[in-house]
């Protein structure tokens, strides 16, 4: 029996493996099961080009495990181990073989897993104790027995052992024992393991039996070891890539929309399955859902290095030997590989998509709907993808009708150009809700955009900035013929007693929301136009819209404190208002003619004052001259709100100017609870 040191810099070393080498202890079953599978490989390879002319066998690699006594084990019927090779490759920390194998068989050896050396190490994160029972493959070699307590000293000696390969026995600490639990085992098998290259069994497959689950015969193997990723696509069918869609993702209700095969073998090895799933309105919901391997081992579900962040939204799998990994395969690093690699796919999602748009676009425009939120996301993402995309990204108008971005512009250039010469989109983000501005619009001969997604907001930002002269103008953002100017506009032709009339009745009534304010405005409008109607400005939705997306912080933040503004519209030409100034005036005359005379002649009296003071310093006006324009000031302001206290006592007693204004409220979907309550009973009084 031969003892040593192994050979190592520190005898620090393996606390510093099991603490902090692999960030997930579970991660040592993938190590020592990848280590099995390159084992195999390499007898697989010797095979092939005649250096081992023993029968290969069943080459299955099995797990084990044992409760009494506290083991874990993984056995294989690969190359094994001469006491040289272990002393090699096992004694000295960090040397790994397959470097050199590869390099040595590199024109006939098959996918080689093991890159590292240290990934046998990290049995002691789980271990108090490992043990190698080893035999080579090379004849007239004898069995090795290889022994160590997780520190730097070890025992080696000759042993028994009938079959060629090698055990890897785990002692198991008592820490750790959750992994001598069968599910646990299975669960991280089923993870790491799941389309490892060589068969792997834990244990036999279990059947119903006389009310129990009974032991047969038969191997439990755990993995697909020819999956769909790793054949040809002319090898597959729709259905094939549909069941490795469900083998993937058991629990997903949904079939997905569309795949893409990736398989590239230059400039670098890329091979994968990539699925367009149905995108729900929770971005978060779907991410992390694409599996990264390495010839075939299972590395992580977090791609973000790999791919763009919103191609995180896609599932499936990719598998290239370039991406680099850290010694424990936990973590992705940056290389220049990892850009290429990103470039790649995303040219290949977007050539895929383009290529369905092409040749189906009636089941692309079905399935729009479902991956708008990715194209987006992309495209406000990756100018890239944006230039690729822009080539069958769709526009969906109220009608359900699909256009691309220069068909559309085709189609409105026409009409919804404003006095400017800019062309006007007009867009509602609800249908039912804006229903009344939408038919004001079609009233025009104007075509109105469905723009209800959860990113629809960004993307018309961006889209502005992309098409020239264009803006996107929501329907219920103005009124219609402000929306898309075509010339100067009607002046209000009121005097300044019945504008501040009627602004005061319609003010007076306006009912008080939570964190919302009204501002009656006037308009002097068509009498086919609604007597009073609800906006609300275009920039300030828009930036309380971004912020509820992006949250609290910043400018956004900011925004998103402020109350919701809009304007109460009154339109000054429809007969309904008309009529009601007139009314006011006759039942109003009484009292507000002394008070407007008084009015009059306070405000000529400031009037005459200011002209006087036009070119005069502030210190050169007389402080007596000053005091009085103050005083002026305040009975002007006493009248003011003497005229609005008989205006608001005129409107109190009439009807008609609450039940106009909650008529817009109702088609703005605004006028609920008690108020709606009210209206219904106002709306019987008034019949």
């Amino acid at each position: 029996m031969a003892k040593g040191n192994i050979g190592v810099t520190s005898d620090n070393i393996f606390p510093v493996i099991k603490k902090f080498l692999y960030s997930d202890h579970e991660i040592f079953l993938r190590e020592l099961v990848s280590n099995a599978v390159d084992a195999t490989q390499k007898l697989k390879t010797l095979a092939s080009v005649g250096e081992y002319k023993g029968e290969l066998g069943d080459l299955t690699i099995r797990i084990s495990i044992d409760p009494k006594k506290k083991t874990l084990t993984v056995s294989d019927r690969g190359v094994g181990m001469t006491a040289e090779e272990i002393d090699k490759y096992i004694n000295q920390i960090a040397f790994s073989s397959a470097e050199e194998f590869v390099e040595k068989y590199k024109n006939d050896a098959q996918a080689i897993i093991g890159h590292f050396g240290l990934g046998f190490y990290s049995a002691f994160m789980v271990s108090k104790k490992v043990e190698i029972f080893t035999q080579s493959h090379k004849e007239g070699t004898t069995a090795q027995h290889w022994s160590c307590k997780g520190d730097p000293k070890y025992t080696i000696e000759d042993t028994i052992k009938a079959e060629r390969g090698t055990d890897i026995v785990l002692h198991i600490e008592d820490e750790s024992e959750e992994f001598l639990e069968e599910s646990r085992i299975e669960e991280l098998l089923n993870k790491y393991c799941k389309f490892l290259p060589i068969p792997i069994a834990f244990g036999k497959k279990k059947e119903w039996k006389d009310g129990k689950y009974e032991e047969t015969d038969e191997d439990n193997i755990i993995n697909d070891t020819n999956p769909a990723w790793t054949r040809k696509p002319a090898d597959l069918s729709d259905e094939d890539y549909a069941k490795f869609y469900r083998d993937l993702y058991p629990m997903q209700m949904d079939d997905p929309l569309f795949y893409i095969h990736l398989n590239v073998d230059y400039p670098f090895n890329l091979t994968g399955i990539l699925y367009f799933p149905k995108i729900k309105h929770n971005i978060d919901i779907q991410r992390n859902k694409i599996q990264l391997y390495s010839n075939q081992v299972y590395v992580t579900d977090h791609v973000e290095n790999i791919v763009p962040e919103y191609l995180t939204l896609l599932h499936g799998v990719i598998d290239s030997p370039d991406i680099p990994l850290n010694v424990s395969r936990s973590y992705l690093q940056a290389d220049r590989n990892v850009k290429k690699i990103s470039g790649h796919i995303t040219k290949k999602v977007a050539d895929r998509l383009h290529e369905i748009f092409k040749s189906d676009r009636k089941q692309f425009e079905e399935k729009w709907n479902d991956i708008k939120l990715f194209i987006q996301f992309g495209m406000l993402s990756d100018e890239k993808f944006y230039e690729r995309a822009e080539k069958f990204a769709l526009l969906k108008n109220v009608d359900d009708k699909y256009f691309t971005f220069d068909e559309y512009k085709n189609l409105v250039k026409g009409e919804q150009k404003d006095k400017n010469g800019d062309l006007i989109y007009l867009y509602a983000t609800e249908k039912d809700e804006q229903f009344t501005y939408i038919e004001a619009a079609r009233g025009k001969g104007y075509d109105v955009l469905l723009m209800d997604g959860q990113l629809d907001i960004h993307a018309i930002s961006q889209l502005e900035q992309k098409f020239e002269k264009t803006r996107f103008v929501r329907v219920d953002g103005d009124v219609i013929d402000k929306l898309i100017e075509k010339e100067d506009t009607t002046e209000v032709s009121l005097t300044d007693i019945q504008r501040n009339a009627i602004t005061s009745i319609f003010s007076s009534q306006l009912p008080t929301m939570e964190n919302t304010n009204f501002v009656v405005t006037l308009e002097h409008l068509s009498a086919d136009s609604n007597p009073v109607f609800i906006t609300q400005n275009e920039f300030m939705r828009r930036m309380k819209d971004m912020s509820a997306l992006q949250g609290s912080g910043g400018m956004m933040g900011f925004y998103g404190e402020m109350p919701d503004s809009y304007n109460l519209v009154v339109n000054t030409g429809h007969p309904l208002i008309e009529k009601l100034l007139k009314e006011q005036a006759e039942a109003t005359e009484a009292e507000i003619t002394p008070l407007t005379a008084q009015h009059n002649e306070l405000n000529n009296r400031k009037e005459a004052l200011n002209a006087s003071h036009k070119d005069k310093k502030d210190e050169e006006i007389p402080t007596a001259e000053k005091d009085e324009l103050e005083e002026l000031q305040k009975k002007l302001d006493e009248i003011r709100e003497k005229e609005n206290a008989i205006y608001k006592s005129y409107a109190d007693g009439n009807k008609q100017v609450s039940q106009l204004i909650d008529l817009a409220l109702l088609a703005n979907n605004m006028l609920k609870g008690e108020s709606l309550a009210k209206f219904v009973k106002r709306s019987v009084e008034l019949l």
